[in-house]
Formats: structure tokens, sequence, C-alpha cells
């Protein structure tokens, strides 16, 4: 797996800042105080109206336990909530098997331009591919429009040099 530098820099930074920072150690105490004391309601949806006729909760977890574990692989280090909020936002979008696909293309699991991409039209398979003397994940890391690339392989695949 390609690893973006700019990412793993900037999960170390954010992990030594917050593991050094007395005023954030403070409130995250003081937040655990807090939340020990509110009241705890269970999350839910309401069930299905149609069947039970009267409205029910099923439970839901906030972060889906597959994506976790898939991320702790490959991020052994990282904190849990932002693993939590990454696992949040590819939970989202697709399976486990699709956000194992980026990650081995090249995009970092905390990398959420990986969604900008593939919201744009970008497959894991397509960063691998040249555009002129470079792939599409570089020219995505030089800061190139995601539309851009995925109207180059488009014209690519028109003119049949793909």
């Amino acid at each position: 797996m390609l690893d973006d530098p700019g990412v793993d820099a900037l999960v170390r930074q954010w992990t030594a800042e917050r593991s050094h920072d007395a005023d954030a150690v403070e409130a995250h105490r003081i937040a655990s105080e807090w939340m020990a004391d509110a009241p705890v309601a269970a999350p839910g949806i309401p069930g299905q109206r149609a069947r039970a006729g009267a409205s029910r909760w099923s439970q839901v977890e906030s972060t889906d336990p597959r994506y976790l574990v898939a991320m702790r692989k490959r991020l052994p280090g990282v904190p849990e909530e932002l693993l939590s909020a990454a696992a949040g936002w590819w939970q989202m979008v697709g399976g486990v098997a699709e956000a194992e696909e980026w990650w081995d293309a090249g995009m970092s699991p905390l990398d959420q331009r990986a969604l900008d991409y593939r919201a744009a039209g970008l497959a894991p398979s397509d960063l691998r591919r040249r555009l002129g003397p470079l792939t599409v994940l570089e020219h995505l890391r030089r800061g190139s429009a995601p539309a851009w690339c995925v109207a180059r392989l488009q014209r690519q695949r028109r003119d049949g040099a793909a």
C-alpha cells in the first residue's frame, strides 16, 4: 500500500498534540465526568410500522465494528475517536471491501479525499492508470481536480488509448 506522507504526518502531529496538551487532558476529564452524569439514551431508528403496527426502536451502533477492525489493522497507533470518525464516513458510502480497495490503491483510511474522488467518478483501479507521465494518483496528489482526471480517463477510453 502506498502511504500518503501528508496524512500520516497529520495523524502523528494530532496524536502528539493531544497526548501532551494539559488543557486538552483537563477538558477531556471534565467532559468525561459530565457525560458520566448525563442520562444515556440508546440510539435507534424507527421500526417498520407496516409490519409492527406501533413504532418500535431498533438498536444501531454508531460505527460498524468491521470498519474499525479493518482500520486498526492498517493504523494501529491512531486514537479510537479518529478511527471511528473516519469509519463512519466510509460506512455511509460503501462496504469494507470497497474501502480496502481504496486503501490498497494508495489512499490512507483517514484521507477523506478518497470519498471526493469516488463521488467524482473515480474507482480505485483508476488511481494506477497513467495520464501522460504521471498516474492519476500522482496527479491528484499534485492538486489536479478529480473531475479533470475523470475527463482525461474518459477521453483515453473513447480514443482507445487506454
